[in-house]
């Protein structure tokens, strides 16, 4: 007995506070609480909490008395979790942080917190994955097929006008459902909810995904021919949860797994968008570089057509980073492939070497591709500069190949006409520029290996370059161009080269020398290129002339060895003295000696092999 006691004394005051409830807690019948009593809310639940742990506690079930009264207590926790529920669902529909926390608070009070969260992330991941699951039904968007008619062609056109119809409006239906979807999955708001429940919204979304990629043709189709648009909503998708959960002191609501998480959720239908832009532009170029069919070449308007259709690729995923690289590394797959199907087509025989006679089908045949590979380079690589950066890094090494089968059509043609052009100045050496040889004085002619070199410059300007040079009122660079500027060049140095081994030389031999330099001069500017643009071969050449009529002992002061190699004045100071020359006491070739000679001047092996004379 005394041990009971103190709780026999405390059970009046309990009927007591039971029987007469707080007047929070039992008002008269009012009118809905107002939002803006959050906090009466959360006391409210404070309270119910405490008289239902007091009744627990104190074993009052059977009393009259308190029966009644927890009937009432039970309508009024229900109507406290009604008003904290609507609070909640407020506050996650408009954002509102402080809503939320308030109406949670209410649960945390009566002590319901967590059966509470649990049943809201139940309730958000239903609707997401419900609103997923309505905007990937298949049978809510698929085109309807009618059928076909009785064989008349105008049923049939309009038969075939209307499933034209249902399909496009099916395709615009399935991607207003796309946008609806979005919109659910954006819904959550709240940053603990959204990292709560967005794996399995994200499972779902790609379950619904996979299915449609793999059952529908329809929905492969539509997806894939639009990935980039699908790829967008994705990406706002993404920004807009990132955006709004943004909430100081908060972990963000999505993680960069997350977010990786819902992209791989339509990587299959990247994976087709990217093959479908492959297989495109790879079926194309097939089409104009057949493999049976060697020794056709497409025409200028496919090239043309094929460099517009590799436009439209970037075009389309210009504005999406990530896509714009991956499309970028399947257009350089394009242009490998392109390059190998025209290196395929270049003719290598004697036909296409011979510069002698008139150009041949084969040599034109190469330059229509050289024409046309350079074309390729040149728009591609425009089009590339308004791109970012990493954009020109990806294709650089296609349009590199590219530009290097373009070199080769032309570069043996063009090592062939050196090669003529070197055998004429060759030549000099058979002349006589000595005392005894022709005199000059009288005759205005040039020597006859420069008429042979002129002879040779004008036929592979009539016959080569008229059909490969651009206009002059281009003024563009092309490969040929640059070709041309080295050949000038060349032709150049390797005959001031020879010219400077020429001994004897006298007065007479040194004027029909100038005048021989004087016509080259104007050859090589009039058939190859303008010669005042060379550079230092021009200045070289121009220095020469008037080297060969100085004194000896003026060599030394005079400012025009400046523009000349150092193994030309050391050769032409040796044809100034009575001795024999290297070529000429080794019974070498001047041409075998002149290539060392040249080796020195450009500091480097050409041919990455080092000629050693005999002694």
């Amino acid at each position: 007995m005394p041990s009971n006691f103190p709780t026999s004394t405390l059970l009046p005051t309990s009927l007591h506070h039971s029987a007469l409830p707080p007047p929070p807690l039992r008002p008269p019948p009012l009118p809905p609480r107002p939002p803006s009593d959050r906090r009466d809310l959360a006391k409210a639940a404070e309270l119910h909490r405490e008289i239902s742990l007091l009744c627990d506690e104190r074993g009052l079930e059977g009393i009259s008395a308190v029966e009644s009264e927890m009937k009432w207590l039970s309508e009024v926790g229900d109507q406290l979790r009604s008003d904290a529920m609507r609070a909640v669902e407020k506050g996650m529909d408009e954002g509102n942080q402080n809503d939320i926390w308030c109406g949670l608070q209410v649960f945390f009070n009566l002590g319901e917190l967590g059966r509470t969260v649990d049943a809201l992330l139940n309730k958000y991941k239903g609707i997401g994955v419900k609103s997923v699951g309505a905007a990937l039904d298949m049978k809510a968007w698929h085109p309807q097929h009618h059928q076909q008619g009785s064989g008349v062609p105008e049923v049939c056109r309009e038969a075939a006008h209307r499933r034209s119809v249902a399909g496009v409006r099916a395709g615009e239906a399935l991607w207003e459902r796309m946008g609806r979807c979005m919109d659910e999955l954006h819904k959550e708001g709240d940053p603990l909810l959204t990292d709560l429940v967005w794996e399995a919204l994200v499972k779902s979304f790609a379950s619904q995904m996979k299915s449609a990629f793999t059952t529908s043709s329809f929905v492969k189709e539509i997806f894939t021919h639009g990935y980039p648009k699908l790829f967008t909503m994705v990406e706002n998708l993404l920004e807009r949860i990132s955006r709004d959960t943004e909430v100081k002191g908060v972990l963000p609501a999505l993680t960069p797994e997350g977010k990786e998480q819902l992209v791989m959720a339509v990587d299959m239908f990247q994976r087709a968008f990217l093959g479908s832009c492959l297989s495109r532009l790879s079926e194309y170029v097939n089409s104009i570089f057949p493999v049976s069919s060697r020794g056709s070449i497409p025409s200028k308007d496919q090239i043309s057509r094929i460099v517009l259709r590799i436009q439209e690729e970037i075009e389309t995923v210009k504005l999406h980073g990530h896509l714009l690289l991956l499309v970028l590394r399947e257009i350089g797959k394009v242009l490998l492939l392109l390059a190998e199907r025209a290196e395929y087509q270049i003719s290598t025989g004697p036909e296409a070497r011979q510069v002698t006679g008139p150009v041949t089908p084969f040599q034109l045949k190469n330059f229509a591709l050289c024409q046309h590979l350079q074309e390729i380079h040149t728009r591609i690589s425009s089009a590339v500069i308004s791109l970012p950066p990493v954009a020109a890094d990806i294709l650089s090494p296609s349009l590199g190949v590219i530009y290097g089968v373009a070199c080769d059509s032309v570069t043996s043609l063009f090592q062939a006409m050196l090669d003529r052009l070197e055998a004429c100045i060759l030549q000099i050496h058979d002349q006589d520029f000595g005392a005894h040889g022709m005199d000059s004085a009288v005759d205005n002619n040039a020597s006859a290996y420069m008429e042979e070199l002129q002879k040779c410059m004008v036929h592979f300007r009539a016959e080569f370059l008229s059909k490969l040079l651009p206009s002059p009122a281009t003024r563009s660079e092309t490969i040929c161009t640059r070709l041309v500027q080295r050949m000038a060049s060349r032709v150049l140095i390797f005959f001031i080269r020879h010219a400077s081994l020429v001994r004897p030389l006298s007065e007479s031999g040194k004027l029909r020398m100038a005048r021989d330099m004087a016509e080259l001069e104007l050859a090589v500017g009039q058939n190859l290129f303008p010669v005042e643009q060379l550079g230092a071969p021009y200045r070289a050449l121009r220095a020469f002339r008037p080297v060969i009529f100085l004194e000896t002992s003026q060599l030394g002061e005079s400012p025009l060895l400046q523009d000349l190699p150092p193994s030309v004045i050391l050769h032409h100071l040796y044809s100034r003295v009575q001795m024999s020359c290297n070529h000429h006491s080794r019974e070498t070739s001047s041409h075998i000696f002149s290539i060392p000679c040249g080796l020195i001047h450009k500091g480097r092996i050409r041919s990455g092999k080092e000629l050693k004379l005999t002694r």
